[in-house]
């Protein structure tokens, strides 16, 4: 449903309401009408599908989060703009565990149009040095994972932090790379 149609029905049930109040002596209906009212408005800044993907992976629920997520056809002109990053940050949430690979572009767009929270902010980048690190870009992921501890300030995510940092410890086995200590062996022996 396109965002503006929320805030003509928020209009409509005020009009409603005013009329009852004044106009017809239903003071309390119309008062229930009027109230009611900003049940639209919230929907307009916070998109129920949004809510419901939000609910359904605080049950880690993936598959029905992504359902509710894929009920918004254009994001542009179904959302508020301060919902854009965090429409990104939950399509990049629920591919996380099927399709690593798959999660850096939406972080990054979640990133860009900005997330609110600062745990959320923490997340997205420690997602994004995760990737970092699983493409083999060490110095970028060391950069992410620093700024992603600086910005968990609840200390949320240590252990996630703490386990990436000790994935960079280890050496990285590139391709082609063998022991120089093996000794060579011929074909059949």
């Amino acid at each position: 449903m396109n965002k503006y149609i929320k805030l003509i029905v928020a209009a409509l049930m005020m009009a409603l309401g005013i009329y009852m109040m004044f106009f017809t002596r239903s003071i309390g209906w119309g008062i229930v009408v009027f109230i009611l009212a900003a049940f639209p408005i919230f929907l307009f800044f916070k998109n129920e599908n949004m809510l419901l993907a939000f609910w359904q992976l605080r049950k880690q629920n993936n598959e029905k989060a992504s359902k509710w997520l894929n009920n918004i056809k254009d994001y542009k002109t179904e959302l508020h703009k301060t919902q854009y990053g965090y429409y990104h940050y939950l399509i990049g949430l629920t591919l996380a565990q099927d399709s690593p690979a798959k999660v850096e572009p939406y972080m990054k767009k979640a990133l860009e149009y900005g997330l609110n929270m600062k745990h959320d902010r923490a997340m997205a980048t420690l997602n994004l040095a995760a990737v970092a690190i699983s493409k083999g870009r060490r110095q970028e992921g060391q950069h992410l994972l620093e700024e992603a501890k600086r910005l968990d300030t609840s200390g949320m995510m240590t252990d996630q932090i703490k386990m990436l940092k000790d994935q960079l410890k280890m050496p990285s086995m590139q391709k082609h790379m063998h022991n120089p200590n093996m000794r060579q062996r011929g074909k059949y022996f």
